[in-house]
């Protein structure tokens, strides 16, 4: 199976604290890879380290060519998303705009598709069409996580990189957002999936990471994870008395 993206004794230190340790993992082409672990573990630090956010030592490739030495702005050229934890939206601009600008490097680029691009998002997140002239920062908290999302499928991404994107939402919106996230998969998106809500994660990820003090402590598909008697105590306990 082809590597879409691939990390081998990837390394951050903030000064003399080392937050990865030697963290190999791949996300083959076409598939939902989730990282779960413990708040601390280095879950962020990790996506940071893989879309160019913060220095790392060892090897990051993309499609096989390596982007260590490439800036952000070149990953995301390439086909690399990142969905922050905190959404980052602009706040004082509307819905309708903030699209606009996760399509403006492709549009710098040259792609002249923006609007059609656009048309796809409202079609799979009709909310967002409805919210389309309202400022972002009046959204739920729910609508917020969509259009941070839709947001990064106006770059046209074929890895999608998604930072906790249950976090504060109702159990009802959070099964929404991974509806959503699976079909995301279908359409062809590879898809990198940090999240504490293990059960969640498990239930839609083909493979499964478990980082712990910057590494990474298991390994292997979702389903035998998911039945791992140290994962249910550790995270699927919690994630059910959630």
């Amino acid at each position: 199976m082809t590597a879409m993206l691939e990390a081998r004794d990837l390394a951050v230190a903030y000064g003399k604290v080392e937050a990865l340790h030697k963290v190999a993992l791949t996300v083959p082409e076409g598939q939902i890879v989730t990282v779960i672990g413990p708040n601390g573990a280095g879950k962020t630090t990790l996506l940071a380290a893989l879309m160019g956010l913060l220095p790392a030592k060892g090897a990051i490739a993309y499609q096989g060519q390596s982007i260590v030495q490439l800036p952000t702005e070149e990953r995301v050229a390439l086909g690399l998303s990142l969905v922050p934890e905190k959404r980052e939206l602009f706040a004082p601009m509307s819905v309708a705009d903030n699209l606009a600008l996760g399509g403006f490097a492709r549009y710098r680029q040259g792609a002249r598709d923006l609007d059609a691009k656009r048309a796809k998002v409202y079609e799979r997140f009709p909310r967002l069409l409805e919210r389309a002239d309202q400022l972002a920062g009046t959204l739920s908290g729910g609508e917020r996580q969509m259009l941070a999302l839709g947001r990064a499928l106006m770059a046209g991404p074929k890895l999608l990189m998604l930072d906790e994107p249950s976090l504060g939402l109702a159990p009802r919106i959070v099964q929404e957002i991974f509806r959503i996230i699976v079909g995301l998969k279908d359409l062809g998106v590879s898809i990198l999936l940090v999240e504490q809500n293990a059960r969640a994660a498990l239930e839609v990820a083909d493979y499964g990471y478990v980082l712990e003090m910057g590494e990474i402590a298991l390994e292997g598909p979702a389903g035998d994870l998911a039945q791992n008697p140290r994962i249910v105590e550790t995270y699927l306990g919690l994630a059910e008395g959630h």
